[in-house]
């Protein structure tokens, strides 16, 4: 496994869809997930620190983890499947550790807010460099064969990227 990080949140330009992009810490291979627009935002508003009087959903979920005395040790994106990525997250209570299974973007919003780290594994971070089609956390999200997202995402501009405002 492999720690990656946000590296971009933003909007497509062409279909306005949300897509989160990470990256690995140590090296620049990079992730695109299109995401829901309600997965985007509360992914936005924990990266701008953004808190509003009563918890939201992911919000919700970090007061169950702390409640319940269990840690979120870390988010694993573990796979690929029909270009769709999946996800878990690894609880840790006591002696006992347990794997649920979550839509990526859910669980990013999630390690972000509980300061956990996110993990991708090697095959996953190959995969989304060298699969001819952009896997996907939303439907309807717009394919990009692999030659086109690798250029789109190296000549990515913050000016062309469209910022994701919550």
């Amino acid at each position: 496994m492999v720690e990656v990080k946000v590296a971009h949140l933003g909007v497509e330009r062409d279909t306005n869809t949300p897509i989160v992009v990470l990256q690995e810490k140590e090296g620049d291979r990079l992730i695109p997930i299109y995401i829901g627009h309600a997965e985007a935002n509360a992914i936005a508003m924990e990266l701008a620190d953004v808190k509003f009087e009563r918890p939201l959903t992911h919000d919700l979920l970090q007061q169950v983890i702390i409640g319940l005395g269990a840690q979120l040790s870390r988010v694993l994106l573990t796979r690929v499947e029909k270009s769709t990525y999946y996800a878990e997250l690894e609880l840790r209570r006591d002696d006992h550790v347990v794997q649920i299974d979550a839509r990526p973007s859910d669980s990013i919003a999630i390690a972000l807010r509980l300061k956990a780290p996110i993990f991708a594994s090697e095959e996953l971070l190959m995969t989304a460099t060298d699969n001819d089609q952009a896997p996907t956390d939303s439907p309807g999200a717009r394919r990009l064969d692999s030659d086109a997202l690798k250029q789109y995402l190296e000549n990515l501009d913050p000016e062309d990227f469209g910022k994701f405002t919550p």
